[in-house]
């Protein structure tokens, strides 16, 4: 499975240049050649070689190549390049200037250091990425991202105290609306499940009006359906997930469905049609918030989410499901007995 969560709140430039123009490319002409050239192999998703390019670029151009490094960092993250994407933050914070981007630039260090520590289960990376994000709130201390993400590795780090602070400076920063704010509350409460595989957190609005936030369906398994209309694969799979949706009615258990679809009246002519009477969103393509949020690149996509927000399954495809789902929602059924059973003490 991959690790997922983190990447969106990574990559990276709309973050780090929230307010400022997009950076220029390289200013050297050998640069600027190897450059056009790495978006050439993008085009022909030939990542890898993109990447050597973009070095190759940044390295013609003296190091100086801001967007060079800003999409050394996405696809070294994406390769498991740790040490190309290291290398371009680093440049990074070595380059900014002012308050605010030295904040970034150490910020966005520290999250490459956090994800490679999560890929390598290393206590020194994590240590690591805990320094350069107190180096970013040393800068700039109404930093709600850098507040969030350190609490984060403090909990990693076995600080459980120290991490619980830091979510609770977050909740005071954010509105209840933010759905970390509600991953945050989760935290302070127990604090080892940040240190879980967990289900990034997300809010929508579904077709029939309701507003969903993951957090808010704690203590239930959530399964949630990536599909479109004009996807064969996901119309074939279609009875399974009706079956799905019929059999764990009145259970704990959400079905969400997201649509990959352009056309908003098609999916909602095609939902209607079908009788597809469990949670309904519509995310407009592989670029939505939510499939972005998820790393989701095919479809029908599943992930299977537990009572506590981990993420315990995923599948491309129609994947036989039910056996996990039952074992997931009985497990449900036992934390919601041992709730009522604490309460009625």
């Amino acid at each position: 499975m991959r690790y997922i969560g983190i990447a969106v709140m990574l990559f990276c430039a709309s973050f780090q240049l929230r307010g400022q123009a997009n950076p220029d490319g390289p200013t050297n002409e050998k640069a600027q050649k190897t450059y056009k050239e790495a978006f050439e192999y993008l085009k022909q998703r030939r990542t890898g070689s993109a990447l050597e390019s973009f070095k190759k670029a940044d390295k013609q151009d003296d190091g100086h190549c801001l967007a060079c490094q800003q999409k050394m960092i996405k696809y070294g993250v994406e390769l498991r390049e740790w040490k190309t994407a290291e290398t371009a933050a680093a440049e990074m914070v070595s380059q900014a200037q002012g308050d605010k981007p030295v904040a970034i630039a150490h910020y966005q260090l520290g999250i490459v250091l956090m994800r490679e520590a999560l890929d390598k289960h290393k206590q020194e990376v994590f240590q690591h990425a805990h320094e350069e994000l107190t180096r970013a709130l040393e800068t700039s201390a109404n930093f709600p991202e850098a507040v969030y993400q350190d609490g984060r590795v403090l909990a990693h780090l076995q600080q459980d105290e120290a991490a619980k602070a830091q979510f609770q400076k977050y909740v005071a920063m954010r509105s209840p609306e933010d759905p970390d704010r509600q991953r945050a509350l989760r935290y302070i409460s127990r604090p080892e499940l940040a240190r879980a595989r967990m289900a990034p957190p997300f809010a929508v609005k579904t077709l029939d009006g309701q507003n969903v936030s993951l957090d808010d369906l704690q203590g239930k398994v959530v399964l949630l359906d990536f599909w479109a209309t004009w996807c064969g694969p996901c119309r074939a799979a279609l009875p399974h997930m009706q079956s799905i949706a019929k059999k764990f009615a009145g259970q704990p258990l959400v079905v969400l469905s997201v649509s990959l679809d352009r056309d908003p009246t098609k999916w909602k002519q095609f939902v209607e049609k079908n009788e597809m009477t469990w949670l309904q969103y519509y995310d407009g393509g592989f670029e939505g918030p939510i499939s972005r949020l998820f790393d989701v690149h095919a479809i029908p996509h599943t992930f299977t989410i537990d009572a506590d927000g981990v993420l315990q399954d995923e599948n491309i495809g129609d994947a036989s499901i039910e056996g996990k789902l039952k074992k997931l929602v009985a497990r449900a059924k036992e934390l919601q007995d041992e709730q009522k059973s604490a309460a009625n003490r």
